[in-house]
């Protein structure tokens, strides 16, 4: 079975062909530009491009950079405050015309990190954290989903733990991996005080370099790269389509 996932960031949407049976991209994912601003009219222009690409009118699967609950937006991070209220699910349907599942883009990697990756067989508290232009979560206990958890956006040093750590932030103020690893390290401190969590999944395109800074990481949990590594959103929102519930 083939499904399409659409993964909208703050600079980049993202699109790619899943084949189900092998948790693989069917040729190469393809990526267009995130409007400005980033309304949900503008990225669904946006996506109805990357539908043209790939020639599909199948279901479809579409992360937001928000908290979904009942299929509404409930907030939204680098993108418009527009989406604040919208039914994303019926908002994509109606605009370009398939049937469309929309979720968070953390809680889509993890899908598919549970499902066929890295956390494949977890059944303890599982916490998939996605480094990138925020910090983006995903928790599941027994294999199941909490949703919309948004751990990047905990308090720490008076601010979002996001905006000091993130891998944007790494990039922008040209922190050695030692010096990120510090900042990491107490964002994971403050984590296992409030969860003691099995297993960690870092994920988000800095993943590849996993090596760089994972070992410099201080955890009572195991902690773990992503095996799909920033394809992961793309492959989850496919899973997402065949889920009853999410």
């Amino acid at each position: 079975m083939k499904r399409l996932g659409i993964d909208i960031g703050g600079t980049g949407i993202k699109g790619g062909l899943v084949d189900l049976e092998d948790a693989g991209l069917v040729g190469d994912r393809y990526r267009l530009l995130t409007p400005k601003p980033a309304t949900p009219e503008a990225c669904a222009v946006v996506i109805k491009q990357i539908l043209e690409h790939f020639d599909w009118t199948g279901r479809t699967g579409i992360a937001v950079p928000g908290k979904i609950v009942d299929h509404v937006v409930r907030s939204a991070y680098n993108i418009d405050d527009s989406w604040l209220g919208v039914n994303a699910d019926e908002f994509f349907t109606e605009h370009l015309g398939v049937d469309c599942v929309v979720i968070n883009d953390a809680d889509a990697a993890g899908l598919a990190e549970m499902q066929w990756g890295a956390g494949k067989g977890e059944d303890g508290l599982a916490i998939l954290l996605t480094f990138g232009t925020g910090i983006g979560s995903a928790m599941f206990l027994g294999g199941r989903m909490i949703p919309n958890t948004e751990l990047g956006h905990l308090q720490l040093r008076g601010t979002d733990v996001e905006n000091w750590a993130s891998a944007n932030v790494q990039e922008d103020e040209n922190l050695s991996w030692d010096e990120w690893a510090g900042r990491l390290n107490e964002f994971f401190a403050h984590l296992e005080l409030l969860f003691s969590p099995a297993l960690y999944i870092v994920g988000g395109g800095i993943s590849k370099e996993h090596e760089m800074f994972l070992p410099k990481i201080k955890t009572r949990g195991r902690i773990v790269p992503a095996r799909f590594r920033n394809q992961a959103g793309i492959i989850g929102l496919a899973h997402a389509t065949t889920l009853a519930e999410i």
